[in-house]
């Protein structure tokens, strides 16, 4: 069988690329990091890693910072961008309850992936997955649904979380998990995941994470994870844990509500899986 062959990387498709559209759905899109070693000859022993940015929509900040990191471990760094107000103008929140009006974000993300492994010939069947703050949000719902596609997962700091608790309905919980997403919660595939909870020691602001009953996001038991982010990481810790999770928690001295400031704790964490 014939090697495929696919059209030399141009300067924009190396290093720190220029961003793409989604061809899925180009409301979307995402930045690259390939390591300057990056060859077609060996894509295949390459691992993706990927970063969802938070409220502030910063994913070329996270791509540079995690830059030494993807040459160090021979990874491909994928940083998707999903903007606001997408639908309805000034809306933030859009992607990370995974669902928003028609917009599957888990899906969306998937297709970024699958272009990506077809463009540079990786094999990204599973993948290491980091979001802070709107991305924490994300990163752990997207956990839920799609666990047999993570070699690890990364939690960092979400303003409220889900937690496996069959007495609430989603956001807060996960009681009507199936009916919401067409899929039941597979905590076989779960328990085989690495997973992470990361947070900075001084993160307990409450200002944007207090839910007022006029809030879109209001249901009853929302603010009951805890009063700060510390607290409803610990009670999104406790919850995959009595479902048998292992969970990894890392607390960073001295760091409030600041994503670039973990980053050390989650790429130790990500060695830690690729170096086995």
């Amino acid at each position: 069988m014939s090697r495929e062959i696919r059209p030399a990387l141009n300067d924009y498709e190396r290093g720190e690329t220029a961003y793409n559209a989604c061809l899925a759905d180009q409301r979307f899109g995402y930045y690259l990091y390939v390591p300057t070693h990056f060859s077609f000859e060996s894509a295949t022993s390459y691992r993706l890693v990927v970063l969802v940015h938070g409220t502030n929509r910063t994913p070329q900040i996270y791509r540079s910072l995690f830059a030494p990191f993807a040459e160090e471990h021979r990874c491909v760094v994928l940083t998707p961008l999903f903007p606001v107000g997408i639908i309805e103008p000034r809306e933030l929140n859009n992607y990370k309850f995974i669902k928003f009006h028609d917009i599957r974000y888990d899906l969306v993300l998937l297709a970024m992936i699958e272009e990506v492994a077809s463009r540079y010939g990786l094999d990204a069947r599973r993948f290491l997955l980091h979001g802070f703050s709107g991305g924490g949000h994300f990163a752990h719902r997207f956990f839920y649904l799609h666990p047999r596609r993570l070699s690890g997962v990364s939690i960092g700091a979400p303003g409220m979380v889900t937690l496996l608790d069959e007495r609430q309905d989603w956001h807060c919980g996960v009681r009507d998990f199936e009916e919401q997403f067409g899929v039941s919660l597979d905590y076989a595939s779960m328990r085989a995941v690495p997973v992470q909870t990361v947070i900075g020691a001084e993160d307990t602001d409450t200002t944007e994470i207090t839910i007022a009953p006029d809030s879109r996001l209001w249901m009853e038991g929302v603010n009951d994870a805890g009063r700060t982010r510390l607290d409803r990481i610990s009670s999104l810790r406790a919850s995959l844990e009595r479902a048998g999770i292992q969970v990894r928690h890392d607390v960073v001295a001295g760091v409030a509500h600041q994503g670039y400031e973990i980053l050390e704790p989650v790429k130790a964490f990500f060695a830690s899986i690729l170096n086995v």
